[in-house]
C-alpha cells in the first residue's frame, strides 16, 4: 500500500495532515487482530473524524469490535471541526471556451496538432490480423476566427475508432486512417482534419541463394484527409535496397578496356572479357517512399515488391557468403542513377494497376545515400495515374503533374 500512496503522490505530512491518498484497513468484518505489521481494526480510526465521517455515510451501523460502539457512536463522539465534504467530483461548469474564442491576431493556420502519439493496433483480414505499434499525427486547419483547437478531443477521436474494432482488426491502416480524419472533423468542428500513421511491416523473406528464412522489415504509412463532405486516404510504404552508380561503372570499363589494350589483347577478346566479368562501381543505400492514393484497396507488401524491384538489388537483414556474391552481381549487372529508381517504380506502378481510375494517385521519393561524396541524392515524382499513363505509355508530355497536396485539396473538390 506505501507502493500505491508514493506511486499517486503522496508526501511526508504532519499527524492528521492533509494528503491526496491514504490507504489503510479500518476494519475487517468482526475480525480484531493485533500483530507487529498488522492491527485491525485501525489503532486510531476511534480518534479520526475525516475517517469515520465519510465512513459513517455509508456505513454507519458498523461496529466497531474493540469498542463495541457503532460507527455513527464513534463519529458522535469526536470533534469534527476541520472535517468538511467536498463535492462529489471535481467537474464544474468552465466560464468559457477559450479554444472556441477569438484570437489576438485573425489569420488562418492550416495545420494545428498532435503529433507523436503511440497505439497499439491490429490490423489485417481475418485469418492474417498482426499488432502494430503505430504512431498517428492529427491536424486541423484552423479557421482566422478560432482561437485553438480542443486538443483532448484528438485523442478522444483516436480513442473512438480504435474502440469500434476493439475486439477485431482494421482491414487495413489506411482505412483507419479515413476514419479517423472523419471523426476529427466531427470532434473539432472544423471544415477539414489530417491524419498520418507510421508504422512497421514484418515479412517474411527467403535468402536468394542459401534460401535462409528472414523477417525484412519495412515501413508502413497511411495518410487521410477529410472534410464534412468528402475524404481521400493514401497507403504507402518505405523501402531500403542497393543502388550501383552507372557513372563510375561506365569509368571503370573505359579505365579497364585502355589497360587491357595497353597488354596487347586483341579487340574482340577485350569485348567478351569485359562483358562477362563484373565491373567495380561505388554503391549506394537506396531508401524509396512509394504512396498511393485510390478509392480501390491497394495491399501494401505489392508496393513493397515494387519499390523493392526498381533499385539494382533488394537487400537483406540476412546473408551468407553465396547469397552477397548474388546480391553484389546482381546490383553491378543493373546499375542504376537515382532518377532512374524514381523512374522505374513510376512505370511499375502504372503496368501492376491497369485497373485503378485514372484520379488515383501515386507519388514517388527516392533516395540514396552516397558512399565517395559527401551528400545524398534525390527524386521524387508524383502525378495522376492519368498523367503518368499519358506519358509512360504514350510518350506524350503532360507539362504539369498533379501534386500531392493538390489531390488532397478536397474543399476544392465538393461540388
Amino acid at each position: 500500500t506505501q507502493e500505491i500512496e508514493l506511486a499517486i503522490g503522496r508526501q511526508p505530512s504532519f499527524r492528521n495532515g492533509p494528503r491526496p491518498i491514504d490507504i489503510d484497513i479500518i476494519f475487517y468484518d468482526d475480525l480484531h487482530i493485533v500483530q507487529d505489521n498488522l492491527i485491525v481494526p485501525h489503532a486510531r480510526a476511534s480518534e479520526r473524524a475525516f475517517v469515520l465521517a465519510p465512513l459513517a455515510e455509508i456505513a454507519p451501523a458498523m461496529v466497531d469490535p474493540v469498542s463495541g460502539k457503532t460507527v455513527k457512536e464513534l463519529l458522535d463522539a469526536v470533534t469534527q471541526d476541520g472535517v468538511k465534504k467536498i463535492a462529489a467530483n471535481l467537474r464544474f461548469p468552465l466560464e468559457r471556451d477559450i479554444q472556441s474564442g477569438q484570437p489576438k491576431v485573425h489569420v488562418r493556420l492550416g495545420r494545428v496538432g498532435v503529433v507523436n502519439i503511440r497505439k497499439a493496433l491490429m490490423i489485417g483480414n481475418e485469418g492474417q490480423q498482426q499488432w502494430f505499434d503505430a504512431t498517428f499525427d492529427l491536424y486541423v486547419d484552423l479557421g482566422p476566427a478560432q482561437a485553438g483547437a480542443h486538443m483532448s478531443r484528438f485523442s478522444d477521436a483516436l480513442e473512438e475508432v480504435i474502440e469500434q474494432f476493439a475486439s477485431n482488426s482494421w482491414p487495413q491502416i489506411e482505412f483507419l486512417a479515413e476514419q479517423m480524419a472523419k471523426t476529427v472533423v466531427e470532434r473539432q468542428k472544423v471544415a477539414r482534419a489530417e491524419v498520418y500513421i507510421r508504422t512497421t511491416l514484418p515479412l517474411q523473406k527467403w535468402t536468394p541463394v542459401s534460401g535462409r528464412r528472414t523477417q525484412e522489415v519495412y515501413g508502413l504509412l497511411a495518410q487521410a484527409v477529410a472534410t464534412k463532405e468528402h475524404s481521400r486516404r493514401m497507403v504507402g510504404v518505405e523501402v531500403e535496397g542497393m543502388v550501383a552508380c552507372p557513372c563510375a561503372q561506365d569509368m571503370v570499363y573505359s579505365f579497364a578496356r585502355a589497360r587491357l589494350q595497353e597488354e596487347g589483347f586483341p579487340e574482340d577478346v577485350i569485348a567478351k572479357m569485359l562483358e562477362v566479368t563484373p565491373l567495380a562501381t561505388h554503391n549506394q543505400r537506396g531508401r524509396a517512399t512509394l504512396l498511393i492514393g485510390s478509392e480501390q484497396s491497394v495491399e501494401a507488401r505489392d508496393l513493397v515488391n515494387l519499390a523493392e524491384s526498381a533499385m539494382s538489388s533488394e537487400n537483406y537483414a540476412l546473408l551468407k557468403r553465396p547469397d552477397e556474391l548474388y546480391i553484389v552481381n546482381k546490383a553491378h549487372s543493373n546499375p542504376r542513377f537515382v532518377e532512374d529508381v524514381a523512374r522505374e517504380i513510376l512505370r511499375a506502378v502504372v503496368e501492376k494497376y491497369s485497373d485503378l481510375p485514372d484520379d488515383s494517385f501515386v507519388w514517388v521519393r527516392q533516395r540514396n545515400e552516397e558512399t565517395i561524396h559527401k551528400y545524398d541524392v534525390e527524386a521524387e515524382g508524383w502525378g495522376t495515374l492519368g498523367e503518368l499513363r499519358s506519358e509512360i505509355l504514350d510518350n506524350a508530355t503532360v507539362e504539369r503533374h498533379t501534386t500531392k497536396e493538390a489531390w488532397l485539396r478536397l474543399t476544392e473538390l465538393v461540388k
